[in-house]
């Protein structure tokens, strides 16, 4: 079909659709469009679904006929309005975004409007995943005690969120201990098809949802349509306004064969993440297709699609077949959910089909039976390795100790983590993990006194499906003790290390080295003073913990020795797939999930916690952790306009939202420690950064805090510090950017590629703008980076490859015009920008505005999504009407 006509278009009546007993609406489909539908992937045919169903007239009958032009050439310019059934958020996320929205009832109120008006118009859960640190390990009551810490540290901020799940309605926290919010999403949230009422019909509707969260594709594995945003992003959608998408170019994956054994879906993770970045993906959506998916469980492929940040990609979409249903029997589902599921998605032609070639923009290949045992590391996520090759790796490095008699191995295991939703949401993950301990137990093998052990579910569930294996004291014996059901050492709170690492660091005798199942490696992430992480298997991470030596060729040379001396390698310990099915068989038990979530629910500490109960939450002027924020006004005003500026920094390639924004232990001896001291906080007991971010003064000093960021203005700097041009003074990134302020200077950054790669948070945007950066100019961005920065009223400039930051070498005293005035800002319109070098010298040459849509140009225009929403809200709500109200 080369192009639409608008009377192919379905009625806007629905179909029915008989499930049991119940009737129910549908939008029509395949309905009218015949075979053209199914040559759509099936992503498109669920944004086809949630375009009939949501969208009116014209508008409407431009989005269908764009989705089925995209036929033609597997790509497309037009926009289309995406409406998501709820939002996901973490306790990291939610908190600024929280923040903002009591500073705008705040900035309603002065306004003479009812501050009750504002409430998020889609359901809201919040899981509070992100704060537990690994402090107590390798003992019984680990967990206990870490959650201990966890909510006495955090306290006002958790008191705070309990204001906002009374103050705002349809906002659900789920508190500490009931597990990792991607891991709750697929066990307790998502329906796959949920049941909504419209016109007092029932309706039958694809479950669609964002997250403030990179991984939120976690959820993809099981066939919901779901993809993270920043927490501005998710604020315009929680007020009404859609998320606007051009309609994305689609990336078709086809699995073959079935993966040999041993071969874990790490292994395939890891292996997609590689191959995709070699692709050069960016933003696309991906679906994974063909007689290689029908092998994979569902958990399984939510491994694999949780990895999709990683792989560059929006999503990593599994569509659903009767493994999804499995996957939903097996968590606690009824059968009569299970049953509207089947019945929806076969009707609707978004069953799966491994037969079915749609059309892609671009294709894949990964034969499974190809796939081997893997790592990813030392540095980023898509360097993959075969684990036989990590000591020639390391030896690369060319490390040499300051003292040749060390007692430890140059590069010790440190830390030995099976972390992260990405790796601990499958139970055979798990399963395997254990068997690994429980055959090392029986061999008498330990774990060397300097590695820190960890085991951080995602979900309680875990520990009985664990128990019920008989598994639990094995992976207790060798270290593995439950820490707790959180992100933990994944997004760096992996707590302090042994403190025999940490002596023998210092004076240099040692390199010390990460081994964890999480989703991401960057130095520092995963703890300050660690540079070297290496991604894998849980039970290949229960492997090097036995090993202690990074450097240990675990293909040849063995883990340990028996008490006789009997040497013991990885293939002796190494599960069977036969193995792992057993545990399986003997460990499930579809009841837990629903019980140990509502268990963990009850958390006496959690309910102990008092909160405010008015409508506008009252600051405390004293706080270190909660202030209102500046930037929640209404005037902000745009950041557009043509004007010259001073670089604040320049770096590089792959500068991560770690790097921008860390979330990982304030360094005692910092200037941001030294700030929160003079306020009264305990130096030795000031949490994480992430801790922090519903106060803006913190997050402001915080902003570009990374040992491992080089600004290339002033390449030896200290550490979040900058040379201020006018002076050449070398001060701190704040200090500096208040004299320029005052001075009434504007400020720019300029990036390589890849800038704003990692996690989805908002605060890595928020302090670029307090620090009056205007605009962003790199070689390329990172997806959700790139909208918070326009959610904050940055403008994101993309380089050419022959104008990155080596080409242009930015000396400090070079300033840059840049003439991007409001009104001739479009969609990827081309912006002039001009060098003026100190010597007098002019480089002259064009930028690409990294706007996807005119709803960005609009957030742009008025200073980003917090002026909008406010704006809007006063629109709807004129002082006169609540008065007369």
């Amino acid at each position: 079909m080369d192009s639409m006509e608008p009377a192919h278009l379905p009625p806007a009546s629905p179909a029915t659709l008989v499930v049991g007993s119940q009737t129910y609406a549908v939008v029509d489909l395949p309905g009218p469009f015949g075979a053209e539908y199914f040559r759509l992937p099936v992503v498109l045919r669920l944004l086809l679904e949630n375009a009939l169903r949501n969208m009116q007239g014209s508008e409407r009958d431009n989005a269908v006929q764009a989705l089925f032009d995209w036929l033609q050439t597997g790509s497309s310019e037009a926009e289309i309005a995406f409406q998501p059934g709820r939002v996901l958020m973490h306790d990291t996320t939610s908190t600024p975004a929280l923040v903002d929205i009591a500073a705008m009832r705040d900035a309603l109120a002065e306004a003479g409007v009812d501050p009750a008006v504002l409430n998020p118009g889609l359901p809201v859960d919040v899981s509070v995943d992100h704060s537990l640190a690994v402090e107590a390990y390798a003992r019984r009551d680990a967990a206990a005690q870490n959650i201990g810490h966890e909510i006495r540290r955090n306290q006002e901020r958790y008191r705070f969120l309990r204001w906002a799940s009374q103050a705002l309605e349809g906002v659900r926290i789920n508190p500490p201990g009931t597990g990792i919010m991607h891991t709750i999403n697929l066990e307790q949230l998502a329906t796959v098809v949920q049941i909504d009422q419209r016109d007092g019909q029932d309706w039958l509707v694809p479950d669609m949802m964002i997250g403030t969260d990179s991984h939120t594709p976690m959820v993809n594995g099981i066939g919901v349509l779901g993809w993270g945003v920043g927490g501005l992003e998710a604020q315009t959608v929680m007020f009404g306004m859609p998320t606007m998408l051009r309609i994305p170019d689609v990336i078709g994956v086809e699995l073959t064969g079935a993966l040999p054994p041993g071969v874990l879906a790490t292994d395939l993770a890891l292996t997609v993440t590689q191959q995709l970045r070699g692709m050069g993906v960016s933003g696309e959506f991906v679906e994974f297709y063909g007689p290689g998916v029908s092998t994979l469980s569902a958990s399984e492929r939510a491994v694999v699609a949780n990895m999709a940040p990683e792989y560059g990609a929006t999503t990593g979409y599994f569509p659903v077949d009767d493994h999804t249903l499995a996957y939903l029997r097996q968590t606690g589902r009824s059968e009569a959910a299970v049953e509207r599921v089947r019945h929806y998605v076969q009707r609707t032609g978004l069953w799966f089909d491994p037969c079915a070639r749609p059309r892609y923009t671009r294709t894949l290949h990964i034969a499974l039976e190809q796939v081997g045992m893997h790592v990813a590391g030392p540095r980023r996520p898509q360097d993959l390795l075969h684990y036989r090759d990590v000591p020639a790796t390391l030896d690369a490095l060319a490390f040499q100790p300051a003292d040749s008699h060390t007692d430890l191995p140059r590069y010790p295991v440190a830390i030995a983590a099976i972390t992260s939703c990405t790796n601990t949401t499958d139970p055979g993950l798990l399963m395997a993990a254990g068997i690994v301990a429980r055959k090392a137990r029986a061999h008498g093998l330990k774990v060397p006194h300097w590695v820190k052990t960890s085991l951080g579910p995602g979900s309680p569930a875990a520990a009985s499906y664990l128990q019920r294996a008989g598994l639990i004291d094995d992976l207790s014996a060798v270290g593995f003790d439950i820490v707790g059901y959180g992100c933990t050492t994944c997004i760096g709170n992996s707590g302090p290390l042994p403190e025999v690492i940490t002596r023998s660091t210092k004076v240099d005798n040692i390199h010390p080295v990460a081994m964890l199942s999480g989703n991401r490696n960057f130095p520092g992430r995963i703890h300050p003073d660690l540079d070297l992480g290496f991604l894998m298997s849980p039970p290949l991470v229960v492997a090097y913990a036995l090993a202690g030596d990074a450097e240990r060729d675990l293909g040849n040379d063995p883990l340990g020795q028996t008490e006789d001396d009997q040497p013991i390698y990885l293939q002796d310990l190494w599960p069977t797939h036969a193995e792992i099915q057993a545990c399986l068989q003997a460990g499930l038990d579809a009841a837990d999930f629903r019980r140990d979530f509502q268990i963990a629910q009850r958390n006496p500490l959690w309910q102990q916690l008092d909160a405010p109960s008015s409508p506008q939450f009252p600051w405390d002027p004293a706080s270190t952790i909660l202030r209102r924020p500046p930037f929640a006004a209404a005037d902000a005003g745009s950041q557009l306009g043509h004007y010259t500026a001073h670089p604040l920094l320049v770096v590089g390639d792959d500068i991560t939202t770690d790097h921008i924004s860390p979330a990982s232990a304030i360094p005692p001896d910092s200037l941001v420690a030294d700030f929160l001291v003079e306020r009264g906080d305990d130096r030795n007991d000031l949490n994480v950064f992430a801790s922090r971010r519903g106060n803006w003064e913190v997050m402001l000093r915080a902003a570009f805090h990374s040992k491992t960021l080089v600004n290339l203005l002033c390449p030896e700097a200290p550490v979040a510090y900058t040379r201020h041009a006018p002076t050449g003074d070398v001060l701190p990134l704040w200090e500096a950017a208040q004299r320029y302020r005052d001075a009434g200077d504007s400020l720019v950054l300029i990036a390589g590629e890849r800038y704003g790669t990692g996690s989805s948070r908002d605060w890595a945007a928020k302090g670029q703008r307090l620090l009056g950066i205007r605009a962003v100019l790199a070689l390329s961005f990172e997806r959700i980076h790139r909208s918070n920065l326009i959610g904050m009223g940055i403008l994101p400039l993309r380089l050419s490859a022959t104008h990155g930051p080596d080409a242009l070498q930015i000396q400090s005293g070079d300033r840059i015009e840049i003439d991007a005035p409001a009104n001739a800002i479009t969609p990827r319109c081309d912006i002039p920008v001009r060098i003026h070098r100190q010597d007098g010298s002019i480089t002259a040459f064009t930028a690409r505005a990294a706007v996807e849509t005119q709803l960005e140009v609009d957030l742009l225009a008025v200073g980003g999504v917090i002026p909008a929403i406010l704006r809007d809200t006063l629109a709807a709500h004129p002082v006169s009407d609540v008065e007369a109200d």
